[in-house]
């Protein structure tokens, strides 16, 4: 059996692990188009919920640092417009509308001109 004796027969696969990107809208409860105050205030409103000297759930100290993440780089405007673009690059927001975005702005022009 050729099979065995190659090297990757023997070792063990290693299942591989897919980069997640973080919600920071979803971690301070908000839509995509929140404004700065909006920002700001949902920042205020979890950072009180989940803030560990407040709340002794074990998993309070862990949501308060995604706020404090969250909060971080939304309130930076730099940083934000950063993390959309990258939102929008992995289609995060809505597949289905990036999708007929891609075909409006690529396709369509050359089935037109095709024509």
């Amino acid at each position: 059996m050729f099979w065995l004796s190659t090297p990757d027969a023997r070792r063990p696969s290693t299942p591989k692990t897919h980069f997640r990107m973080k919600d920071h809208y979803t971690a301070l409860g908000l839509g995509n188009s929140a404004s700065l105050a909006d920002i700001k205030k949902a920042f205020r409103q979890k950072a009180s919920q989940y803030h560990p000297d407040r709340n002794m759930d074990a998993g309070a100290p862990a949501r308060f640092r995604a706020v404090q993440e969250a909060y971080d780089v939304l309130s930076d405007e730099d940083k934000r417009l950063a993390y959309d673009n990258n939102r929008r690059r992995n289609l995060l927001d809505d597949p289905a509308q990036t999708a007929r975005d891609i075909w409006q702005s690529y396709f369509e022009p050359l089935c037109q001109a095709a024509r």
